[in-house]
């Protein structure tokens, strides 16, 4: 691609960035398109058999007295010491187990494993006995209010990677019409109660990793419902593409790169990153062969090349953060964050895709598990065979 002003001045901040910085070793297999499917296979056998022998647990299963809404209801509350997080907590651990036993079934083509993952589906997506309100009106509730906070539309990021693993398992025997179908008209609600409502609307329009969050979530259940139904209408994904172009990037980063909006939270590494990765994960999935959003840059400001040119030295070395350390887990991180590998293939750099394979691919702690949604990159980096 031709060098322009923006990039050139992206490139030469990488320059000055990493000066004076250790010098990050590359193998001779350096490569901007790491096979990942190699890289993770042992991870993903082992996390996939482990989640075998686990049950799928609904909202039904526990209930809270507080909630203003029904047994089918998503209800979390801010935090608090008291706070009621057994459904935000359910939800993430679907997620985790559903997504790995996807990759899991994409890695070895056992059944076993699509299975195990569609009872997971079933439960949270299909059955009417146990199936989730396809809407968050009662997230990160303060009691004794009756409505979430806009906040709240963060609590279901990782279903994106929820979505990204359907595809894979509707090429399996045991997914069937009903099947489809269910998830096809649960995802296709959820989105319109976040395309339409008020809450929502309130989370797209705010200027940091809320906002992403919005974005990453209608981008990605836009595209299974394309998956799941070829004839169904992609006006959406063209209006979220114009949104990222003329909206997201003017409001979240500047001039050189960073998020300000993260840098005045109290964990301005940490939601620093989950940006990131957020933002490259929708690019990623906003992109076609006809055209890149990854390259997109405002005429007066940066894009995304030069966002991962400015944190990509701070995720090399935590120590040459220059900002305020987060108020917990600053020494757990950097995770293996999935934004490097997306952006070494977008933009051709190497030493992204390596910084990335040297970096701790999981994290027990559910407060870093909360802001690291994208556990299986082979799900990212692989086209489904429907």
């Amino acid at each position: 691609m031709p060098t322009n002003r923006r990039i050139f001045c992206a490139q030469a901040a990488t320059l000055l960035l990493s000066r004076g910085m250790p010098a990050l070793q590359i193998s001779h297999a350096s490569t901007s398109r790491p096979d990942v499917a190699a890289i993770d296979h042992d991870r993903i056998v082992e996390a996939g058999k482990k989640y075998l022998k686990e049950a799928p647990v609904s909202l039904v299963a526990l209930p809270c007295k507080r909630s203003p809404g029904g047994l089918h209801d998503f209800y979390s509350e801010a935090d608090s010491s008291e706070a009621f997080t057994a459904h935000r907590d359910a939800l993430l651990g679907f997620s985790i187990q559903a997504s790995a036993l996807a990759s899991a079934y994409v890695l070895t083509k056992q059944e076993s494993y699509a299975e195990q993952a569609l009872r997971h589906l079933r439960t949270w997506f299909v059955d009417s006995a146990t199936r989730m309100t396809p809407s968050l009106v009662y997230a990160q509730t303060v009691p004794p209010a009756k409505e979430g906070r806009p906040e709240g539309i963060v609590e279901t990021v990782h279903l994106a990677e929820v979505a990204q693993s359907i595809p894979f398992l509707a090429s399996s025997d045991v997914m069937t019409g009903a099947d489809r179908e269910g998830l096809q008209s649960w995802f296709a609600s959820y989105l319109e109660w976040l395309t339409n409502s008020r809450l929502a609307g309130l989370a797209r329009d705010q200027k940091n990793h809320h906002g992403s969050s919005w974005l990453l979530q209608t981008v990605a259940f836009n595209r299974l419902i394309l998956s799941l139904n070829p004839n169904a209408n992609d006006a959406g994904l063209n209006e979220l593409r114009q949104r990222y172009k003329r909206v997201t990037i003017r409001a979240q980063i500047v001039a050189d790169g960073t998020f300000p909006h993260e840098l005045s939270t109290v964990n301005p590494y940490r939601l620093s990153l989950f940006n990131l990765d957020m933002l490259a994960a929708i690019c990623l999935l906003l992109s076609t062969r006809f055209e890149s959003v990854w390259d997109y840059d405002l005429q007066d400001g940066p894009g995304m090349r030069a966002a991962m040119a400015r944190y990509f030295p701070y995720i090399r070395n935590r120590g040459t953060w220059p900002y305020v350390a987060d108020a917990k887990y600053f020494d757990s991180l950097p995770l293996r964050q999935p934004s490097l590998l997306f952006a070494a293939k977008a933009y051709t750099r190497p030493e992204y895709a390596d910084l990335w394979r040297t970096l701790p691919a999981d994290t027990d702690v559910p407060e870093l598990q909360r802001t690291f949604p994208i556990r299986q990159p082979l799900l990212w980096v692989t086209t489904p065979k429907l």
